[in-house]
């Protein structure tokens, strides 16, 4: 049995919007993702928060991120979970994830576990990586949901398809321990294998005390099969490969 999964995302990155409709919206979210990617947060915040306020989804989830880190403003969990919310309310994936992390952790409001979980999964559901991982940890401790490694692998297969590394490394621990899934060493080592090359600090752990198990026909296979891997619509793009940090 696999105590606590781990969780994307605990504190946000900010998510590039795409453009709206109007030309000057789209170039207004443009210049604040660019003013956010170089820190200059003073410069996003005076862009986004009129977007925003106007009703825009995307300026809101961004506008949440800020003031959950303390970007260009004092960290406010309360105004994090006021505009992550206006936002997710409009169908916002990110705000969504958002949401459901504040809920899950606590931050700004009352714990709520199966809130949390509601949340992850109407952002799951469009395809959200980050959430869709996040709702295998709840089905795979039971937070939220009923406890379902079903659910729960079928909820990090999807994120880790994506790329996503907490969902590859959780991926590999359910095929370590035969969690919802036949036990096989050899594809959890390639789950870990990706999930290191992801950043993954848990799966270069598990990486590391696995490897002495495997034979060196079994290492060679799951290597193999960590360099034939490819994220779910990418085929044909090579994938950089798997190295220990």
């Amino acid at each position: 049995m696999i105590a606590a999964f781990i969780v994307m995302g605990l504190l946000a990155a900010v998510v590039l919007a795409r453009p709206a409709h109007a030309d000057e919206t789209a170039d207004s979210l443009a210049a604040a993702n660019a003013a956010y990617a170089r820190h200059d947060y003073i410069a996003a915040l005076k862009l986004l928060r009129p977007l925003a306020i106007a009703g825009n989804a995307k300026a809101q989830n961004d506008l949440g991120v800020m003031y959950a880190n303390g970007q260009g403003v004092p960290r406010d969990e309360a105004e994090a979970l006021r505009w992550y919310r206006k936002a997710a309310e409009q169908g916002d994936a990110a705000a969504e994830n958002n949401l459901g992390i504040r809920y899950e952790t606590g931050a700004g409001v009352r714990k709520d576990a199966a809130e949390a979980a509601r949340w992850y999964r109407k952002a799951a559901e469009q395809g959200y990586a980050a959430a869709q991982s996040n709702l295998g940890s709840m089905y795979a401790d039971g937070d939220g949901v009923l406890r379902n490694d079903a659910e729960a692998l079928g909820w990090f297969r999807k994120a880790a398809e994506q790329g996503n590394a907490a969902a590859q490394a959780n991926l590999g621990l359910m095929y370590l321990d035969g969690q919802g899934v036949a036990e096989d060493d050899v594809e959890a080592y390639k789950w870990f294998s990706l999930a290191v090359a992801g950043g993954s600090k848990l799966a270069a752990k598990e990486l590391d005390d696995l490897e002495p198990s495997l034979t060196p026909a079994e290492l060679a296979d799951a290597r193999q099969r960590a360099a034939a891997w490819r994220p779910a619509g990418a085929a044909g793009v090579p994938q950089a490969p798997a190295t220990k940090e």
